[in-house]
């Protein structure tokens, strides 16, 4: 039986998470109501309720990392979608701006991602709701047998397939380092070693290792070993052809610098940082080294396609990344763990029935 109201964490100011309801929206001939199975806490959810994002506003009724079942379409829909599938949610787009007619949704200039796309009381695409009604071209279709928190990730890992097309890796040949073992390093990790790189991860926390070590990847253990050092050895004095800065830190961008090779070497700023993290480096070391300093946010429609092929095929394993699962009545303690250092995703629980 579908409800009335729906259920949907909220936050309502700095470290303060509730569960709200609210009347269940009309479905529309182009949308698909979705009995919302997961959302894993994003990086941007917890430090919003870190106090970190103000800038986002509240009430952000948010979470975009969420997969669900069709329960119900609207009669435009057609057989794209069939009650019962597994889906994932993408960001919503217009479709029409520029930036959607190149693909590129995460930039959409009509709906914005913390924006009052769904509601004009909450901000925010409604992840954390137990139903909850998109558009159908919003979505990707998953396979069944995939668990809910692991169909999850299509967006997180879309964003890691964008930063890596961008990194041109050449399969067999490049060294890429990732400093930063949480779950966006080690997502980068396990991605860029299904596109044929050579992986060593740099971390300091030993969990963190642990995990990387028990996902197979060659670590340096930063806080014990002289990371620049280490990269040189483990590359015969040539160093990385890519760094992955899965962090922002200022001392770690300036790491990065010293671990490339001389000539061609590239770094991809993937983190964003709070405090704002800074490099050193002047233009003409960029022009004589031939250095690539890129910057990577969101993802294109092809990219979140992709991403979900990945995991619907197996290519990337997202099983160690899960750190626990809460209901949603437990919204407060889920951010809570989500926030605590060293900790991986947090996926909550929408449906339990």
């Amino acid at each position: 039986m579908i409800p009335e109201k729906i259920k949907f964490g909220c936050l309502i100011e700095k470290g303060r998470a509730e569960v709200y309801e609210m009347k269940r929206p009309e479905l529309q001939t182009d949308e698909l109501l979705i009995k919302q199975e997961a959302c894993n806490i994003c990086t941007t959810d917890y430090q919003q309720w870190q106090g970190l994002r103000e800038h986002q506003g509240y009430p952000m009724a948010g979470g975009h990392e969420c997969s669900g079942i069709v329960v119900a379409k609207g009669a435009d829909v057609g057989n794209s979608y069939e009650i019962g599938d597994r889906v994932s949610v993408l960001y919503d787009y217009c479709g029409m701006c520029v930036s959607c007619k190149n693909g590129d949704i995460t930039a959409c200039e009509n709906k914005k991602q913390f924006g009052h796309n769904y509601s004009s009381e909450y901000l925010g695409i409604f992840g954390f709701a137990n139903y909850f009604i998109r558009k159908a071209k919003s979505f990707v279709k998953m396979n069944r047998d995939l668990p809910a928190a692991e169909a999850a990730f299509v967006e997180p890992l879309s964003a890691v397939i964008q930063n890596l097309k961008k990194l041109r890796i050449q399969p067999g040949k490049d060294t890429v380092v990732i400093i930063g073992a949480g779950t966006m390093g080690l997502l980068n990790a396990e991605t860029a070693r299904a596109m044929g790189a050579r992986v060593i991860i740099s971390e300091m926390m030993e969990k963190k290792l642990a995990v990387a070590k028990k996902m197979g990847f060659e670590v340096i253990d930063a806080k014990n070993e002289d990371a620049i050092k280490r990269v040189k050895e483990m590359t015969h004095d040539v160093g990385a052809d890519i760094v992955v800065m899965a962090v922002g830190l200022t001392v770690a961008n300036n790491q990065a610098l010293e671990m490339l090779k001389e000539k061609g070497g590239k770094i991809a700023f993937f983190s964003a940082g709070y405090p704002t993290p800074e490099i050193d480096i002047d233009s003409n070391v960029l022009h004589y080294r031939r250095l690539e300093l890129i910057g990577t946010y969101g993802s294109t429609l092809e990219d979140f396609k992709d991403a979900a092929h990945m995991l619907n095929e197996g290519r990337v394993n997202v099983s160690k990344l899960i750190e626990d699962k809460v209901p949603l009545n437990n919204i407060q303690a889920a951010f809570e763990k989500a926030s605590t250092l060293g900790n991986f995703r947090i996926s909550i629980v929408l449906n339990e029935d």
